[in-house]
């Protein structure tokens, strides 16, 4: 589609929204706060969508987060607070102020030279309130650890040597190890330890061009297919899962890694 193709559905879908709103019962009921949860629900559908490079799941699941955003943006101008244009200005003034090296004379080299200002001018709207303020709080542990090392890493507090990166991996490691092998394991320093240790990996990760959180869930789904194969064989041989060694287990897991 061109631009006015694009205006013109976007038009149709904007008035269908407003009508839900005005007649559909349950439509009509929503609050901010109600749809809330099924907003975060339908972004971890996108997410799933996009781990699973499924092109026509992507296009499905980014039309219910765009339908959430007009949701709200409906409701923001039903209080007169703001609507779906004022929504729309905000982000493109934002992104002009945000693009100098695009809309203004600031040079760069690279998308690092991007993304640092990027987080300088954020850091600037922010009112100076810190690098680190615009982290979301109840961000998932593993993703918060990313933008925190991000954040501070566009002011110069990182690393500049992937290798000084893994020896610090290294390091924490035997840490975690020295704690789990004392005589009188301190639970309360093991697990900070291992705080440490996923920290600093999740660091590297950053370090060889790698998205800690992607990659984990990509494991995850690979365990659960190897797993789900053993479970299946083993049911198909008549036997039970449980009265299994682990050795006769792991000849079923070999086997659903060469099917991979």
């Amino acid at each position: 589609m061109d631009i006015a193709e694009k205006k013109i559905e976007f038009e149709k879908l904007l008035k269908v929204v407003y009508e839900l709103r005005e007649k559909c019962p349950w439509d009509m009921k929503q609050t901010w706060e109600t749809l809330r949860p099924l907003t975060i629900e339908e972004l971890y559908e996108l997410t799933d969508a996009i781990i699973d490079n499924d092109k026509a799941e992507i296009e499905k699941e980014l039309g219910d987060v765009l339908l959430h955003i007009l949701f709200y943006a409906m409701i923001g101008e039903e209080e007169g607070r703001f609507d779906i244009g004022t929504v729309s200005k905000r982000l493109r003034e934002k992104l002009i102020i945000r693009h100098p090296h695009i809309y203004g004379d600031v040079k760069v080299e690279n998308s690092d030279d991007v993304k640092r200002n990027w987080e300088q001018i954020k850091l600037k709207e922010g009112g100076n309130k810190g690098t680190l303020a615009g982290v979301p709080n109840s961000l998932p542990s593993l993703v918060k650890a990313t933008r925190l090392q991000d954040k501070a890493g566009s002011v110069g507090f990182d690393w500049t040597d992937k290798k000084d990166v893994w020896e610090k991996v290294q390091e924490e490691l035997e840490e975690l190890r020295a704690e789990t092998d004392h005589l009188t394991p301190n639970q309360t320093k093991i697990e900070a330890e291992f705080g440490d240790l996923m920290f600093s990996l999740i660091n590297y990760a950053r370090f060889i061009g790698i998205n800690p959180d992607n990659a984990l869930e990509r494991t995850n789904r690979k365990f659960i297919h190897r797993f789900n194969y053993l479970e299946s064989e083993v049911n198909a041989s008549g036997k039970k899962l449980q009265d299994l060694s682990l050795a006769e287990m792991d000849v079923y897991w070999n086997l659903a890694k060469e099917k991979e």
